[in-house]
């Protein structure tokens, strides 16, 4: 058997990011409600467990795109939500900014 052609393959990949984007969103979105409710203080148990959740599922979608930086960003933001909520010093501004990025990765792949 041979080797796919590289722009079938290419128009194969558009496509499922194509199908998959408005889940890829919402995860991103799940993230971004998550560290504005830690900057206020009011983040939930259930927050952090959908937060974690979702920040697992981008890293191995993002993964399977060739995002790779996207996938270290989405992990990071799990193993922070995992650990449940948390309003330290260390995390200040930090989910905030790994939401930023994952929003600006998905953003950029969407072109």
């Amino acid at each position: 058997m041979g080797m796919p052609n590289p722009s079938a393959l290419a128009e194969a990949m558009s496509r499922l990011w194509a199908q998959f984007l408005p889940q890829i969103e919402e995860r991103v979105s799940t993230l971004e409600n998550a560290a504005a409710a830690l900057a206020e203080g009011s983040l939930t148990p259930a927050q952090c467990e959908q937060a974690s959740s979702a920040a697992h599922n981008l890293a191995g979608v993002l993964g399977t795109f060739g995002l790779d930086r996207g996938t270290e960003l989405a992990r990071e933001a799990e193993l922070l939500y995992s650990s449940g909520p948390s309003t330290s010093p260390m995390l200040n501004g930090h989910p905030a900014a790994l939401a930023s990025q994952l929003r600006g990765i998905v953003a950029a792949r969407r072109r």
